[in-house]
This record gives C-alpha cells, sequence and structure tokens, in this order.
C-alpha cells in the first residue's frame, strides 16, 4: 500500500478511504473469508489489508484489484459509494485511484448495478513506466476509447496503438498493458464482468 496525497476527487481522501475500508470488510464478511485467508488470495500482507480495512491506509489500484479479484467482486464495488437515480460526474470529480507503478489515474464514474455487470472509469495518464495488469475476474472483458492523446493498450502479448477516438476490446482476465505514449493522454475504459 502507497501513502498517495494526489487528486482527491469529488470527496476527501479520508472519505474515499473510509467507504473503501467498510467496502472491503463489508465484501470479506460476505465472502467467509478471515484477514489472513484474503490477503493470502490477494498477493498483500495480512497486516496492510489490517490497516485498509481500519482506514489507516491508502490502497493502489493494484492492490484494489487484488483484493476485488480475491473477493470475486468488480474493482468498483470497493470504490463506488450508494448513489442518486440520476448522477453526473463532473470533469475532475469522481473517487480517484492511482497506480503505485506507472502515472496512471483512474476514476470510477459509474459501477454496475446488481443488474448489470460493467463498470465505467475515465483514466488519465502519463508517459513513462506502462500500467500493466494482472488478469481481472474470469470472464471480464475491457473496452477502451481514446479521448486525448495516444496509446499502446490491450493483451501484453498483443497489444494495439489507439489514437484519439479509437476503440478496443480485449480480455481483461489475462495480463493487460495500457502504455501512455503521449502526454496528458486520456480514455475512458468500461469493464464488462461476466
Amino acid at each position: 500500500m502507497e501513502d498517495d496525497s494526489r487528486g482527491e476527487g469529488d470527496g476527501s481522501s479520508h472519505d474515499l478511504i473510509a467507504l473503501i475500508a467498510a467496502s472491503v470488510r463489508r465484501e470479506r464478511d460476505r465472502a467467509g473469508l478471515s484477514l489472513t485467508e484474503l490477503a493470502k488470495r490477494a498477493g498483500i500482507a495480512k497486516s496492510t489489508l489490517s490497516q485498509l480495512e481500519s482506514g489507516a491506509g491508502n490502497p493502489s489500484v493494484e492492490t484494489l484489484w487484488g483484493l476485488g479479484a480475491a473477493l470475486g467482486v468488480p474493482f468498483s464495488r470497493l470504490v463506488d459509494p450508494p448513489r442518486p437515480n440520476v448522477r453526473v460526474v463532473r470533469a475532475g470529480e469522481g473517487p480517484v485511484t492511482y497506480s503505485e507503478r506507472a502515472d496512471y489515474a483512474a476514476t470510477l464514474l459509474a459501477s454496475c448495478p446488481p443488474q448489470a455487470r460493467r463498470d465505467i472509469y475515465r483514466i488519465a495518464t502519463q508517459p513513462g513506466e506502462p500500467r500493466t495488469s494482472d488478469p481481472h475476474m474470469s470472464g471480464t472483458t475491457e473496452h477502451i476509447v481514446i479521448g486525448s492523446g495516444r496509446a499502446l493498450v490491450g493483451p501484453v502479448q498483443e497489444p494495439v496503438e489507439l489514437g484519439p477516438g479509437d476503440y478496443v476490446a480485449y480480455p481483461g482476465d489475462v495480463p493487460h498493458i495500457f502504455k501512455t505514449l503521449e502526454p496528458d493522454t486520456t480514455a475512458v475504459i468500461i469493464m464488462e464482468h461476466i
């Protein structure tokens, strides 16, 4: 887990961390897993998980995706607060999580309601270390549309170069990459879960 004081989105960083702590505890209880078992399945230290559940940590994108995969829930279920029927997320708002390995920020725009199987994120990223993702839940498909800039995106073994307005869909349950090729690259990612 990384202490990261970058942007706070539409609520304070403390509010987001408290929401994540409550969500992880709720989902761990729902799954009937001990702290030790969930930490082992997610590939994180038990002390890190304990800190996160107590609201004392600031988890990275990688930590949250690992926990989501270990719990069998979408990433969004760990970071999205309950919402009204009509929801507007203005540019610069929304819960933001950061990668610990790349200059990559993911803002959750919409998580799937119980009858749907998709989450929508806005991505803002800079050139540098690529964002390499471990496989998500089995059956996950990622859909990406580049808004500005250029990026190399897709499965690690066969990524494609995309520019503004370009779209790609690929399996999200295999290792995949988002390598930013131009400054201030933005994208929308839709994660579809079976």
